[in-house]
């Protein structure tokens, strides 16, 4: 029973901490890779910047604005956003502003967003892509940034990155979203350095046109499965900080909930139709990545945790443990408790900060669980329900 408690003890330290230490450290040894700020700043192809919006009217205009704003040669950047099924007046709007610069692909029926992306990739020349959601706005030059990587022809796709705009008086769940993705975005900057990015933020990515592979219409994370895909194919997905989507938080804990148990499905379903990246003879660090910041966060901690919980209460309760356990216990009664009253603040809308860190990591396992079971149940599809986003706020930076 020790053993295995050391043992998943051991899976999920590596997952969050020993990771990260493992990557830095490998990047230390070994020679650094070139920088792309250290090349000229005379790299323009031209480029489409298609924005999936299905009755997104509320969020278009500033969408529009911030996109015909970006730092980048008019001439080589076109607009295509896709409205399909939208009932909300979008396509209306869309072809009253800028009809030389921005397209407009509707239809009355929706397909999900999958389906969109596909349709919309056959209009598109441009040797470059950029995929961007309707409700977030993106840094001015953030195609300037994301384009600079693909003067490397090793580069098949570019990821961005998502902030998470908080405020002081935010609720936890935001908050502790905020923070996750600060931390993630260190991976990402680390797993780019060593060898490539383990799947990219729908909110902006860019990939190489002549790479795109349509994927089944069924898929939940289409960033995840299409940025894999390229990288399965011997590319690099690069990642650019200075290139980046800012999105409110969730409006409630309740939108977040349903954010996230379909994110872990998709996780899931992500896995089972990639398995052949489990090959480490064949893909190599990419295997490596893969399994360590995807896999094992996604499927393998999400379990040991309850695990840990019930095997440390085992050794206490069973008498003659070393007092190292029951520490760890107390430990682990202390980190849920405080997750649970973060939970209870934030179900009354309070907020706590010391919770943060406890509640948010609990929750987003909780979910990775709860999706787990939605995929097992074969209940999901590929169409998303739009998920509430909390009042927008002028954080522009």
């Amino acid at each position: 029973m020790e053993l295995l408690l050391l043992i998943t003890l051991a899976l999920v330290v590596y997952t969050y901490l020993g990771y990260g230490v493992v990557v830095w450290a490998l990047i230390k040894l070994r020679p650094k890779r070139p920088s792309v700020r250290d090349t000229p700043d005379d790299f323009f192809p031209a480029v489409t910047l298609i924005v999936p919006a299905y009755n997104e009217l509320s969020c278009l205009p500033a969408k529009v604005a911030n996109s015909l704003e970006q730092h980048y040669p008019a001439g080589q950047i076109q607009f295509l956003f896709v409205t399909e099924g939208s009932n909300d007046g979008s396509d209306d709007y869309l072809k009253s502003v800028s009809p030389d610069r921005i397209s407009v692909l509707g239809g009355s029926e929706r397909h999900g967003k999958v389906a969109a992306m596909n349709r919309a990739m056959q209009q598109v020349k441009t040797p470059i892509v950029i995929f961007t959601d309707a409700n977030t706005q993106l840094n001015l030059d953030a195609v300037r940034n994301i384009v600079r990587h693909f003067r490397d022809p090793e580069v098949g796709a570019v990821a961005g990155e998502k902030r998470i705009q908080t405020t002081d008086s935010e609720l936890a769940a935001g908050s502790g979203e905020g923070l996750y993705w600060k931390y993630e975005s260190q991976l990402k900057r680390w797993d780019a350095e060593l060898h490539t990015i383990v799947g990219a933020a729908g909110e902006l990515f860019a990939v190489r046109t002549e790479l795109y592979e349509p994927v089944s219409t069924d898929t939940i994370l289409d960033d995840f499965m299409i940025s894999l895909l390229i990288a399965g194919r011997g590319y690099r997905v690069a990642y650019e900080p200075d290139a980046y989507a800012l999105e409110r938080p969730s409006f409630s804990i309740i939108d977040e909930q349903k954010r996230k148990i379909r994110i872990a499905a998709g996780g899931f379903q992500s896995m089972a139709r990639l398995t052949h990246l489990l090959n480490p003879f064949r893909y190599g660090w990419l295997t490596f990545e893969y399994v360590s910041h995807r896999l094992m966060r996604w499927a393998v901690t999400p379990i040991c945790l309850p695990l840990i919980l019930l095997l440390n209460a085992a050794l206490v309760l069973r008498g003659g443990a070393h007092p190292v356990w029951s520490l760890l216990l107390l430990a682990q009664v202390l980190f849920y408790g405080a997750a649970l009253l973060g939970y209870e603040l934030e179900k009354r809308q309070l907020r706590w900060k010391p919770t943060f860190v406890p509640f948010y990591f609990t929750f987003m396992n909780v979910c990775a669980l709860a999706g787990l079971v939605r995929y097992l149940r074969g209940n999901q599809s590929g169409t998303w329900e739009k998920v509430r986003r909390a009042d927008t706020v002028d954080a522009l930076t």
